[in-house]
């Protein structure tokens, strides 16, 4: 909830004995309606905070490294984005009816006890996005300093520790103790840092882009390249598994959006930001990426196409004291300019990362991890405990090639909690109509109680026909039937209908789900 909240505000409406029930506390407890305050702006802000990131900026280039051209690979973006926005809107409905959490609506679906296996499952993909995130802060910064401070990439000569070095060790350790002393803050700041996150990550990504293309005299050649398909067969071979990688992106956030829909003033304010916010923002500003880097190409014509698709690369050429490679002067002459930009770019680079981190991989797994023990793990201890795991996950071995990124990262965990979403869709829509005890989610021998047999069957069953597919891309298997291989790039689809379906028939078998 936030630092302010007491026990007896959290209380509020709700039955006396749930003061000493061990399921309950001030962090998970149903957000009192005084305190349901987020408007259809604080939504917008969120996702367009959550959506300006280096990821995002970088998703068309990875699309048309793989053969788009600049309209199919914003197509698949933005197609993506609004099929993610479906179960995002069905889950987001009972956070703001109910006020609850992700780990205590998944309670009605898979029990009391049994919620701690999809609050775990979604906690640990948020660790590993939690570090991936802190360690792109942190090359950024480190970017930015050696561009004015040559000599810090020579500390600790060449020391590693697990495959990171003393400067890079250095500035993920700032990123990630920033992180921490946002969270502890609680979600009052949250709400505060992401209002004004949002419009100054906005206008210094326009800023870079209205700059590049003034230097470059236009937007560049990328623009005008032709796709590398020949028929459609080719195409779809490469647009579904990138489909279901950009749906896996914000796959997590589909899950856990109660989370922030708990705050809200109303139904209508919650879906009106976020579908305002998600879809518009993604393509926005994986179009400016696009032609941030289109005209970058053409600036510095001497540098491969492939490094340009990283931001914090074409701002660090910028902000240098040495010339680019092909080119006899720096691209901004004087020192001090040098210096003013880098501080400013870094700003930048740095709301950005901050905003999606604490928003997207923070949150969740405070909550989910406080589910397990909520009269001895708060929220603000939850979220220094995913600050830890997303150390020890070693992160920048997860963006150590592009193939290991999407395929073994982003539609390994959608094959993970596309099944988690289908059972809570089918079980809050379809099987209890969105009517939900509110006091029996919070009791030990309540109607909802221990584990329900049917959801976790669903589960199992939704993750099944992905399992022999992820263990051949991550090379635990040498060879499986190609089918096997073909099911897995649909890995979220899959696992969502399934996942749904089996649900469905359990509970209509068993009356047990649907008390």
């Amino acid at each position: 909830m936030n630092e302010t909240t007491t026990l007896a505000e959290a209380l509020e409406g709700l039955p006396a004995d749930l003061a000493t029930s061990p399921l309950f506390n001030a962090d998970l407890a149903p957000v009192p309606a005084s305190k349901r305050v987020w408007t259809t702006y604080n939504y917008a802000a969120l996702w367009i905070s959550m959506a300006h990131c280096i990821p995002t900026y970088m998703m068309a280039g990875g699309l048309i490294a793989k053969g788009m051209n600049w309209w199919q690979a914003l197509m698949t973006i933005g197609l993506a984005n609004l099929i993610v926005l479906v179960p995002i809107l069905l889950n987001a409905h009972a956070g703001t009816r109910y006020g609850i959490p992700f780990p205590v609506f998944a309670r009605a679906a898979f029990g009391t006890a049994g919620a701690n296996v999809p609050a775990l499952l979604r906690a640990l993909v948020a660790c590993g996005w939690f570090g991936i995130q802190t360690f792109i802060g942190g090359e950024a910064l480190r970017t930015f300093i050696e561009a004015i401070w040559p000599g810090y990439a020579l500390l600790g000569g060449g020391w590693t520790f697990t495959g990171l070095d003393l400067p890079s060790a250095i500035t993920f350790g700032i990123f990630w103790v920033l992180n921490i002393v946002i969270i502890y803050r609680g979600m009052n700041a949250v709400r505060v840092f992401e209002n004004w996150a949002a419009p100054i990550v906005l206008v210094m990504a326009a800023a870079l882009m209205l700059w590049v293309m003034n230097r470059a005299g236009g937007v560049g050649p990328l623009l005008t390249e032709p796709s590398k398909f020949a028929t459609v067969g080719e195409f779809w071979k490469v647009f579904v598994p990138q489909l279901t990688a950009m749906i896996g992106f914000w796959a997590t956030l589909s899950l856990n959006i109660p989370d922030f829909t708990r705050y809200g003033r109303s139904q209508r304010e919650q879906m009106l930001g976020q579908t305002l916010g998600l879809p518009t923002t993604m393509i926005a500003f994986s179009a400016m990426g696009l032609v941030v880097t289109s005209a970058a190409s053409a600036v510095l014509s001497g540098v491969p196409v492939t490094q340009l698709w990283d931001p914090v690369f074409i701002l660090s050429q910028i902000t240098s004291s040495v010339p680019p490679q092909g080119m006899t002067e720096p691209l901004l002459a004087s020192g001090a300019l040098r210096i003013a930009v880098a501080v400013i770019a870094l700003l930048g680079v740095g709301i950005a990362t901050l905003s999606v981190n604490i928003a997207a991989n923070v949150i969740s797994p405070a909550n989910d991890i406080a589910n397990l023990a909520p009269r001895h793990i708060s929220f603000t201890t939850g979220g220094l405990i995913t600050g830890i795991v997303g150390i020890l996950i070693l992160p920048w071995k997860l963006l150590a090639s592009p193939e290991a990124y999407i395929f073994d990262w982003l539609i390994g965990y959608s094959a993970l909690l596309g099944p988690i979403a289908g059972v809570l869709i089918a079980d809050y829509w379809l099987v209890r109509k969105t009517e939900l005890d509110v006091a029996d989610l919070y009791r030990e021998s309540g109607r909802y109680a221990g584990v329900n047999p049917i959801a976790m069957i669903a589960l199992a069953v939704g993750i099944a026909p992905n399992v022999l597919g992820f263990l051949h891309s991550v090379h635990m298997v040498d060879e499986v039937p190609v089918f096997f291989d073909d099911i897995y790039v649909y890995a979220w689809f899959t696992g969502v209908f399934v996942a749904a379906a089996v649900y469905v028939l359990g509970t209509r078998m068993s009356p047990r789900a649907s008390t």
